[in-house]
């Protein structure tokens, strides 16, 4: 095996990575050796769906699959082998149908048919022990001899990125909402990437085009959340549970948690979020429609199978990120939904729920109410754009001096302390702006405010970056500045490639000088680091004295 595509992977040289029996995320070799075959045979199929495209054929069903297949493959997503095998039989059936349906197209038209290179041209059997005779082949750093290192981190940081605007992608057709370009755009790259460019711009160039198109597809996800569920309004939230039986509803699909409430309602059963999911409470449609969900359970994912274990009610994972069930004895009581796999665990398809509902009224539940301890979440653009006047003022009175956005992934390593004391030893005339599972080391903390402004604002889940965007948009506008004038700095975590895409976002909407940690992407080389410095000032953070000096001067 090789991965390298998460700061879990061990800290070796590029062309390493993970390669042994097992990586850090917990995927085994095959695992891993059958996600890298099935990228390299979705790349294929976006070879076609690009190609077909140029002549006006257009296979609606193949653009939302390769995302959705493609999401498989993240960090701590899917583990089942069978379940991938099956990802790969319908990814070459799609790249079938459009081969065919481009070269009758080439005929219609009198057109010369292209000769499509690379992933275009790798046939293969859906067959486990075929699959992975060719993973050799389809590693991601099969060339990187030939390559080099810095060329394969840059393939990588697309491809990585790609990664992510798939996984917003699924979220976003779950909740309806489709966009041709956006999907002729994601074939584009991923048909370029499958092509193994070794050129330097080019690959820069392809890095911030996925940039571009996340920020299209965050757009995308926000449309759908707000119009399926409301815009999300401040709201306190209770960390600690009730007494009762009880559901947890993990991940970040908020239509499962949605039918999951609705089907619970009047059952004597309630409902808590978890990680990612908390922002779910800031919803009209959810937390402030259904009184039964009580509260967020536990704090980020990495702490999972300890929480879980604890947790006396059946646990439901929406998606990403799952680590083993099975170590702490809780696999029998969760369920698994849409991308997400582990082996042996039930996984469930469609819109009824009652097996899940049975199996939390088996379980004995919370015996008894533990002290209430609260967080506020829901700050998310319309809330912020509300609260902007009122910001804007207390700017020019001189009492905010500084924005931080401190935000992003969580994780084990002890360096991510940093986050909490950054954020403690911000000055009180500064407002600290968070989303993603990262704010879980923080979120517990007073911050206090500034004349009636919280000090922290919580604007929601990993892609609500583009509330965080429209507010720094509108300071900008009101200001009659570009938004790196603004007494404004990103101070971010990452961990997994949903992080890398909305990195990859901000680098190509111009936001300079980001501070990025605990450690730099193990993919991106000491040249490519200093190359992404000096185009954008991007840097890794150091102590928080002097972060917070350089920052504040």
């Amino acid at each position: 095996m090789f991965c390298i595509q998460c700061e879990q992977t061990m800290q070796t040289p590029v062309a390493n990575g993970c390669q042994y029996a097992m990586g850090m995320c917990g995927k085994t070799a095959e695992i891993s050796d059958l996600q890298d075959v099935l990228i390299y045979i979705l790349q294929g199929v976006s070879a076609y769906a690009n190609a077909a495209r140029d002549l006006g054929v257009v296979d609606s069903e193949a653009d939302a699959y390769v995302p959705q297949a493609f999401f498989a493959t993240l960090t701590n997503v899917n583990f089942d082998d069978a379940r991938l095998i099956e990802y790969t039989e319908q990814a070459l059936s799609y790249k079938a149908k459009l081969k065919a349906a481009y070269e009758a197209a080439c005929v219609l038209q009198n057109v010369e048919p292209k000769v499509l290179e690379g992933a275009a041209q790798f046939t293969i059997e859906a067959e486990k022990v075929t699959l992975l005779s060719k993973a050799t082949d389809t590693a991601l750093n099969h060339d990187v001899s030939e390559v080099g290192e810095d060329i394969l981190g840059l393939r990588l940081l697309a491809l990585y990125g790609l990664k992510g605007v798939a996984a917003y992608m699924e979220h976003a057709r779950i909740l309806g909402q489709k966009n041709d370009e956006v999907y002729a755009e994601f074939h584009r790259i991923m048909a370029r990437l499958g092509e193994n460019p070794s050129e330097m711009n080019e690959l820069l160039e392809l890095a911030m085009a996925c940039g571009h198109l996340n920020y299209s597809v965050m757009k995308m996800l926000d449309t759908g959340e707000t119009e399926a569920f409301g815009h999300p309004v401040p709201t306190k939230v209770n960390m600690k549970p009730i007494a009762g039986k009880a559901i947890l509803v993990s991940g970040h699909d908020l239509i499962d948690l949605k039918y999951i409430l609705e089907q619970t309602k009047d059952k004597g059963i309630n409902v808590y979020t978890h990680g990612e999911m908390l922002p779910a409470h800031a919803y009209p449609e959810l937390g402030g429609k259904h009184p039964h969900l009580v509260g967020n359970y536990g704090s980020a994912w990495q702490n999972q199978q300890k929480e879980f274990a604890n947790f006396p009610g059946a646990i439901v994972m929406t998606s990403n990120c799952l680590i083993n069930p099975e170590t702490n004895g809780y696999a029998d009581r969760m369920f698994t939904r849409n991308i997400v796999g582990w082996p042996g665990v039930e996984h469930h398809t469609g819109h009824d729920f009652s097996a899940v509902i049975e199996k939390a009224l088996e379980c004995e539940g919370f015996k008894f109410d533990e002290i209430p301890l609260y967080t506020t979440t829901g700050f998310a653009h319309n809330a912020l754009m509300e609260a902007a006047p009122a910001v804007i003022e207390q700017v020019k009175a001189g009492n905010i001096r500084h924005f931080f956005l401190v935000g992003g992934c969580d994780g084990d390593k002890k360096e991510r302390n940093y986050f909490t004391e950054f954020t403690k030893a911000a000055p009180q005339d500064t407002l600290i702006l968070t989303l993603a599972c990262g704010k879980f080391k923080f979120n517990d903390l007073e911050f206090g405010d500034v004349n009636g402004i919280p000090r922290l604002l919580d604007v929601g889940q990993c892609n609500d970056a583009y509330s965080a965007i429209q507010l720094a948009l509108a300071l900008a506008d009101t200001f009659e500045c570009g938004v790196n004038e603004l007494p404004l700095s990103l101070i971010l975590s990452w961990f997994e490639q949903k992080a890398i895409a909305i990195l990859l976002t901000l680098l190509a909407l111009g936001i300079k000088d980001i501070r990025v940690g605990p450690t730099a992407p193990a993919f991106l080389t000491e040249n490519l680091l200093n190359h992404l410095n000096e185009q954008t000032g991007l840097r890794l953070i150091t102590t928080v004295e002097q972060d917070l000096a350089d920052i504040l001067g």
